[in-house]
C-alpha cells in the first residue's frame, strides 16, 4: 500500500522480487556484475571487429551486429531493474514502460532474424567457399543487416501496439521486473484470446521459422564439414559453428517458452527465470562464447592491448 500511495496513477508497479526481499541485495550485485561484463564484452567485440583488419569479414560484421544488439538489449532493462532493486519504490513511468516494451521486443525480434542470417553466412563459407566472396559481398551484408533491424522494429511496433491497446481498467501492478508482453497482457481486464492468437502467430513466425531454417542449414553444414579432409580445417569449422549453435540454443528455446504459448498459462516464477535468462544471461555470455572459442578474436584482443596496434591506427 505504501508503494501505491507514493506512486502516480500513470506509473506501473513492478513487483519483481519484492515478495522475497532477502534476495534483492544479492540479485542487485549479480545483475550489476553481469551488466558490467555485458558492457565490457560486447563493446570489446564491436571495437576489435571494426578496428582489426584481420577481422574484416562478413562473419565478424554480423558478430559485431549481435554484440550491438546485446549491448542495447541489456541496457534497455538492467538499469531500471537495478534502481528498483535498491530503491523503496518499484515503479516505472507509463512512457518508460512502453518505451522499454517496444525497444526490448524490437531488439529480441531483430536477434531472431540475425541469428538465422549468421547461420546462412556459415553455410556459404563452408558449403560454397569458392563463391563465398560473391554471395556475401559487402553491399549484400549491409542490406541483410539493415533488413533485420527494420524487420525487428516493425514487428515490435505491431506486437507492442496490440499489447498496449488492451484495456487494463486501472490495473498497473505487474508481477515482473520489466515491461514485457506476457506481463502486460496479464493486466488486461477483458478477454485477450484474440491478442494472444495474433501474438502467438507473430511469435511463431519470428521464432520457429528462423529456428527451422537454422537447423536445416546446419544439416547441410554438417555434411560439408564431414567431407573436409584436413583435421585442422574441420575443427575450425566445427568450433565456429558450435559457438553459433550454443548462442542459438540459449536464446531461442527460452524465448519460445515465453512467447509461443498463451500468457495466461505462464507460471510466475518460471516466467521470471526465463526472462532473466534470455534478457540478461544470454547477452552477457554471447561475447565470451565467441571470444573464448575463437582463436581469431582472442588474437585480435591481444593485438588491441598492444601499443603498436594503436600507433598503426593513427
Amino acid at each position: 500500500m505504501w508503494i501505491n500511495n507514493q506512486s502516480s496513477l500513470d506509473d506501473f508497479i513492478l513487483l519483481g522480487f519484492s515478495d522475497r526481499p532477502w534476495l534483492e541485495t544479492p540479485l542487485f550485485i549479480i545483475f550489476l556484475v553481469a551488466y558490467i561484463f555485458a558492457l565490457f564484452g560486447n563493446i570489446s567485440i564491436i571495437l576489435v571487429s571494426r578496428l582489426d583488419p584481420q577481422l574484416d569479414s562478413p562473419m565478424y560484421f554480423f558478430v559485431s551486429n549481435l554484440s550491438l544488439l546485446d549491448l542495447c538489449y541489456t541496457t534497455s532493462t538492467v538499469p531500471q531493474m537495478l534502481v528498483n532493486l535498491r530503491g523503496p519504490e518499484k515503479t516505472i513511468s507509463y512512457g518508460g514502460c512502453i518505451a522499454q516494451l517496444y525497444i526490448f521486443l524490437a531488439l529480441g525480434s531483430t536477434e531472431c532474424i540475425l541469428l538465422a542470417i549468421m547461420a546462412f553466412d556459415r553455410y556459404a563459407a563452408i558449403c560454397k567457399p569458392l563463391h563465398y566472396p560473391i554471395i556475401m559481398n559487402q553491399r549484400r551484408c549491409v542490406h541483410m543487416a539493415a533488413g533485420t533491424w527494420i524487420s525487428g522494429f516493425a514487428n515490435s511496433l505491431v506486437q507492442s501496439t496490440l499489447t498496449v491497446v488492451a484495456p487494463r481498467c486501472g490495473q498497473r501492478v505487474m508481477d515482473h521486473f520489466f515491461c514485457e508482453v506476457p506481463a502486460l497482457l496479464k493486466l488486461a481486464c477483458t478477454d485477450t484470446s484474440v491478442n494472444e492468437a495474433e501474438l502467438n502467430v507473430l511469435g511463431a513466425l519470428l521464432l520457429l521459422v528462423p529456428l527451422t531454417l537454422i537447423l536445416g542449414t546446419y544439416v547441410f553444414i554438417a555434411r560439408a564439414v564431414m567431407k573436409i579432409r584436413s583435421a585442422e580445417s574441420r575443427w575450425k569449422a566445427f568450433n565456429t559453428c558450435a559457438s553459433h549453435l550454443l548462442v542459438v540454443s540459449m536464446f531461442y528455446f527460452t524465448a519460445i517458452s515465453m512467447y509461443v504459448q498463451p500468457p495466461s498459462s505462464y507460471s510466475r516464477d518460471r516466467g521470471k527465470i526465463m526472462a532473466l535468462f534470455y534478457g540478461i544471461v544470454t547477452p552477457t555470455l554471447n561475447p565470451f562464447i565467441y571470444t573464448l572459442r575463437n582463436k581469431d578474436v582472442k588474437a585480435a584482443l591481444r593485438r588491441a592491448l598492444t601499443k603498436e596496434f594503436w600507433v598503426k591506427k593513427r
